[in-house]
């Protein structure tokens, strides 16, 4: 159980820890390379921890050393079967991207985590990659983990996904690169880009034209050094606080503002949020800066549409600024938010009621109707760390003291998280 009290004002700045998605990609791709690949400013969470512990366990040394990461590549095909069931823990992003690999290899494993991944949907994945001629199969018949994956030969296609997700995205890329030809993937709207991005670097033969990204097999790839920026989506809880809590400036830094990723500033922009960008540069290809947050009067807006994927992680800290703005904001094409580490529609809603704020729930979103007056309340994080992070942001301002069930479970993606809270 985690404590949180409200905060009359916060000050100082924090550095946010690495991007989850770029580094788990670092540890896939430097694995599947020619040579060593250096990390630096790698996230030290658990579910990367995670991604590490698959691939030592089909022969690659990586050494960790605080936060920087060397990986001993093996190249496109130097991975050894595995003499045990890979442990993917809590991560959908290690199940899902890793699958792509597996399928293309001439061995077969087994996948699987703890309760939360054997009930997320992998159907998505089995999906393209049956297509490609994977063997591939749900041990449960639930369409979820575990899977045993028997690696074959596979064949290139095109494929129209119908969700938006960058883990489809790059399961199928990653599989092309084993594939008999070109692979390419069309999604409704562009997910978040940073497989495009890091393969390309490691040398695969890779483009974009519009929502759809194309890849061609068997390439060469060379370890790289790779510097992490820092993760939007752990910047997202101090952006809201800074907005929220009453004469608040909080100077966040290293963010990555990937503009696959961006969709909280423009949130942010639209509730009139005062942030500021300073000293924007690039880093290892991804676009970063530093962002100051200053107390403002936040008013309602809706979220739609194509910005979605850009900030589908931050929705439910989004909503907790909609709880404290005025008006009404709302929330739609929203429905991957059911099948996250928990069914964050249901459990955003519940956490908000209980503290009195005026949320509706909806099959793809929510409405929230903002200026009532939150108070504490027991909160309940169905383990999910950014139902966690979340509602201990919404703690601040809310007048009193809240506990927070199971706070812990933050460890997965941000594990100084209150430590770096409770500094400002």
């Amino acid at each position: 159980m985690i404590e949180i009290h409200a905060k009359s004002s916060l000050h100082g700045e924090v550095t946010i820890p690495g991007d989850k998605s770029i580094s788990h990609r670092s540890i896939m791709f430097g694995s599947i390379s020619d040579g060593m690949t250096e990390v630096t400013h790698f996230l030290e969470g658990a579910d990367c921890l995670s991604t590490i512990a698959c691939f030592q366990n089909m022969g690659i040394a990586i050494e960790r050393d605080h936060d920087t990461i060397r990986i001993h590549g093996k190249g496109l095909h130097g991975l050894t079967a595995p003499a045990q069931t890979l442990d993917v823990g809590n991560s959908g992003t290690t199940t899902r991207l890793i699958s792509g690999i597996l399928a293309g290899q001439d061995f077969s494993s087994v996948l699987d985590g703890d309760a939360s991944i054997e009930s997320r949907p992998m159907n998505r994945i089995i999906t393209p990659l049956t297509r490609m001629g994977a063997d591939i199969t749900n041990e449960n018949g639930n369409g979820c983990a575990p899977l045993t994956i028997h690696g074959k030969k596979l064949k290139g296609i095109h494929y129209d996904s119908p969700v938006a997700s960058a883990q489809v995205k790059s399961c199928v890329l990653l599989a092309g690169l084993y594939a008999d030809g070109e692979t390419s993937v069309t999604e409704p709207v562009l997910s978040r880009n940073h497989t495009e991005l890091m393969l390309s670097a490691f040398g695969a033969d890779i483009s974009s034209h519009g929502t759809t990204a194309s890849i061609q097999p068997e390439p060469v790839l060379s370890g790289q050094k790779i510097e992490v920026p820092g993760d939007i989506s752990s910047a997202a809880y101090f952006i809201a606080a800074g907005l929220i809590v009453p004469n608040s400036e909080v100077l966040i830094k290293n963010v990555g503002i990937n503009p696959t990723r961006d969709g909280i500033l423009r949130v942010a922009d639209a509730m009139g949020g005062n942030i500021e960008r300073l000293n924007c540069r690039t880093v290892s290809g991804e676009p970063v800066c530093d962002l100051l947050v200053r107390t403002s009067s936040l008013h309602g807006t809706t979220i739609e549409g194509e910005i979605i994927p850009t900030l589908i992680d931050e929705l439910p800290v989004i909503a907790v600024m909609a709880a404290f703005a005025d008006g009404t904001t709302t929330i739609r094409d929203a429905a991957e938010l059911k099948v996250k580490e928990s069914n964050r529609i249901d459990t955003v809603t519940e956490n908000l009621l209980a503290m009195g704020g005026d949320v509706t729930p909806a099959e793809d979103g929510m409405i929230i109707r903002g200026g009532r007056a939150l108070h504490p309340a027991q909160i309940h994080s169905h383990l999910d760390h950014r139902i966690a992070m979340s509602f201990a942001v919404a703690a601040l301002a809310c007048g009193g003291s809240c506990e927070i069930e199971d706070g812990e479970c933050v460890n997965i993606s941000y594990p100084e998280f209150y430590h770096d809270l409770n500094r400002l």
